[in-house]
């Protein structure tokens, strides 16, 4: 068997059942001017017990297709978020014009 890649991100939807989206910071030089620039990439990643929420620096593993975009599995949240997690909730009474 190969080598699986593991990597670290932060989460930014966990809005879906049993899948979070990770977004996973690396740095890379520019080809021309040779400036090191922050790059992103979003996986959509597995949890099975809905455990990591937004704000969650998580470690994740490269692992067989789950879906058609799932391509990755959570191992563990590395750290909580120290956010509370706040709800936009309409108050009653008030319409929208």
């Amino acid at each position: 068997m190969g080598k699986t890649n593991v990597l670290s991100g932060t989460v930014i939807s966990d809005k879906m059942h049993k899948t979070i989206i990770v977004r996973v910071v690396h740095m890379a030089k520019h080809p021309k001017y040779g400036r090191i620039q922050k790059r992103y990439n979003k996986f959509k990643v597995h949890d099975e017990n809905n455990s990591a929420k937004i704000g969650d620096l998580v470690k994740i593993q490269e692992t067989r297709p789950l879906s058609k975009e799932k391509r990755f599995r959570l191992l563990g949240v590395i750290k909580k978020s120290q956010l509370p997690r706040v709800e936009i909730k309409e108050e009653p009474g008030i319409e929208n014009k």
